[in-house]
């Protein structure tokens, strides 16, 4: 009589059958994985800038020296009084200053590495370009103060090609200069020129090397001349690429308060005086207030890009 064997199948574990079950479901694994980053962004980004918000629309009891947690308008009245707007509007003008300068001076350097540097050369370019950032914020603007103090290599250097004089008209210039450049605001110009200057390379890098190089001999062919290839061809192609450098320069600006409390005589800038008003002062509302200006302006500047079609080729 034949014997019957019973073969016990082993069940799937609990974790087989929850990835098979999650397999099938696509945007449900979609969706948790980007749960954390979006409650990230809602809670701590956005709900912090809207706190941020709210607080700008209190003011501060001057009899008391406590926030008024009641809606008004007069801490922006505030902020459109003649010294604050000077503050403003000297920030806007600095930051729009380095971001021209930045792009003038990236452009040569990112066309070359792009279009002409060696895998090699290239190499070196783009460590050259990158290692500064690797050293301290801090004791690069220290270091630059003493480049551009009195006795410093800089004043050194001019003077020894006779442009002493030249400098020193330069420093009596009004509003711009001082004592020495490490004192004025031309020096707090090329502190972050300096400083700035690789998050404008890099951009512009990556825009150049994609211009097809088809376009640029089709261009010599049809009797353009350089001029004209770089208005009408490379500039228009790398346009994504200026305007991501210059979200970076200009915003990166806007916001700084190291560089002016270190480098400059003793203008003050919109991220100076968000740290006086939220520390020294204790005037809340209007540290924010000041807060909201680089928002706004960040916020238009990226429309107005949007509008351009910048956003389109990134």
């Amino acid at each position: 009589m034949p014997v019957e064997r019973t073969q016990s199948v082993a069940r799937p574990s609990a974790g087989r059958r929850a990835g098979a079950w999650l397999y099938n479901r696509p945007r449900l694994v979609l969706a948790l994985l980007l749960l954390p980053p979006l409650l990230y962004m809602l809670v701590v980004y956005l709900g912090s800038l809207g706190t941020l918000l709210i607080q700008s629309f209190y003011a501060l009891d001057g009899f008391t020296g406590r926030v008024v947690p009641e809606f008004t308008l007069a801490t922006y009245a505030q902020l459109l009084s003649p010294g604050n707007l000077d503050i403003i509007t000297r920030t806007v003008s600095m930051a729009a200053a380095v971001t021209v300068a930045d792009a003038v001076l990236a452009f040569p350097l990112a066309f070359y590495m792009a279009r002409y540097a060696s895998p090699r050369m290239k190499a070196f370019l783009a460590l050259a370009v990158v290692m500064p950032l690797w050293a301290s914020y801090l004791v690069r603007v220290y270091a630059w103060k003493q480049l551009l103090a009195k006795e410093g290599v800089v004043t050194w250097v001019l003077s020894r090609l006779g442009l002493g004089g030249a400098l020193d008209g330069l420093l009596a210039a009004p509003a711009i200069g001082g004592p020495s450049l490490s004192l004025s605001l031309i020096g707090t110009f090329l502190t972050f020129v300096y400083i700035w200057l690789p998050y404008m390379i890099l951009p512009l890098v990556a825009a150049l090397e994609r211009v097809p190089p088809s376009l640029l001999e089709a261009s010599a062919d049809l009797g353009g001349r350089d001029g004209q290839t770089f208005r009408h061809v490379i500039l228009p192609l790398a346009f994504p690429g200026l305007v991501a450098g210059s979200i970076f320069t200009f915003s990166l600006t806007l916001g700084d308060f190291i560089v002016p409390g270190i480098v400059g005589n003793s203008s003050r800038f919109i991220g100076a005086a968000v740290l006086e008003q939220q520390g020294t002062a204790g005037n809340i509302p209007l540290a924010a207030a000041f807060t909201v200006v680089p928002i706004a302006i960040m916020a238009v500047y990226l429309l107005i890009a949007r509008r351009l079609g910048a956003f389109e080729a990134l």
